[in-house]
């Protein structure tokens, strides 16, 4: 199997680029950290009018999918460019809302970009719930139209992620949710929101190791940093595949592992993107900073490493015993 884009694939992504680049992102997060999300939430709009949240709805409900590989090739293009807001946890709701009735009265909204959503993790904060129009809370008595609890918002190491705390009670909106499932689409648009980071952190340290010189030459011709920079690389680019392998499967295995490689790799990135460039890059007032918060904080989000690498492990284990069991009946039968 051939994990390449197609020609619309590339134009598609090229085009979000091309918009995105357009956008100053870098002041749009500032913004946004703020709590002033007028920019933050016109360039929303945009996207949504690029169709990537429909990409998630079904078409009967006003999206163009389920296409998961298409989302992943956007959402490759959002964290490349750092784009703010509860982009994955969107992309979750429309998941969690996807049965009728609920469909036809919250998927047109959040296709279109009317509705920004966010979903509170299991005993947790949700993301951007100053922001969002859609507070959901997955619980065990079932899935519950949230509200934001009176407090102040908390701020994540990136402070473009602000973090607020749910209220317990609100409008059931169903008894049962397909929480698994959400969860695994919304890993699915972390790990390639990672992905875009690191590509992201990479181009701009190969810009900076260009021009920085030391000794009256480029710091890029020193061997030392140009092997970082390439094992730097070739983690994103081990973690591209796994990445669009698990979006042709939705596995919640593979996804668990195509979110780990692509975290870890956007995280050892961000590391030598830190370290080649020097005190700079630790300062707020430097766009690089934006990335380097946003790969480590999308490490932790919705599964932390050790929770992926369990569940990897747990699904290998199982097929290594149903394997065996398989095996053993057939003798046996024989």
């Amino acid at each position: 199997m051939r994990f390449l884009l197609d020609a619309d694939q590339r134009a598609f992504a090229g085009s979000l680029h091309a918009m995105l680049t357009a956008a100053d992102t870098p002041a749009v997060i500032r913004d946004w950290s703020r709590g002033d999300h007028a920019r933050g939430r016109a360039l929303w709009s945009r996207i949504a009018e690029a169709g990537v949240f429909g990409l998630a709805v079904p078409e009967e409900h006003g999206g163009l999918g389920p296409r998961p590989v298409e989302l992943t090739v956007a959402f490759v293009e959002l964290g490349r460019h750092a784009v703010p807001g509860p982009l994955a946890e969107t992309v979750g709701a429309a998941v969690l809302l996807g049965e009728p009735p609920l469909a036809k009265r919250f998927l047109p909204g959040l296709a279109d970009g009317t509705d920004l959503a966010t979903v509170a993790a299991p005993g947790g904060y949700a993301v951007d719930g100053d922001a969002a129009t859609l507070r959901l809370s997955p619980a065990p008595g079932g899935l519950y139209l949230g509200t934001a609890a009176p407090g102040p918002v908390r701020r994540s190491l990136d402070p473009a992620r602000r973090l607020t705390a749910l209220a317990p009670a609100g409008e059931l909106l169903a008894p049962a949710v397909p929480y698994d499932r959400a969860l695994t689409w919304i890993r699915l648009a972390t790990a390639a929101q990672a992905l875009g980071v690191g590509l992201a952190l990479l181009d701009r340290t190969v810009a900076h190791v260009r021009r920085r010189t030391q000794f009256g030459v480029p710091i890029g011709s020193f061997q030392a940093v140009k092997h970082r920079l390439a094992d730097a690389m070739t983690a994103l680019e081990f973690a591209r595949p796994l990445l669009f392998g698990a979006a042709v499967s939705l596995r919640p295995a593979e996804v668990a592992a195509a979110k780990l490689s692509a975290c870890e790799a956007a995280y050892r990135t961000a590391r030598t993107a830190l370290h080649l460039h020097g005190a700079i890059g630790y300062t707020a007032e430097y766009d690089l900073s934006l990335w380097l918060t946003k790969a480590r904080a999308l490490r932790a989000a919705w599964g932390t490493p050790q929770e992926c690498r369990s569940l990897v492990l747990a699904d290998g284990f199982r097929e290594a015993v149903g394997g065996r069991a398989g095996e053993a009946g057939g003798v046996r039968g024989s």
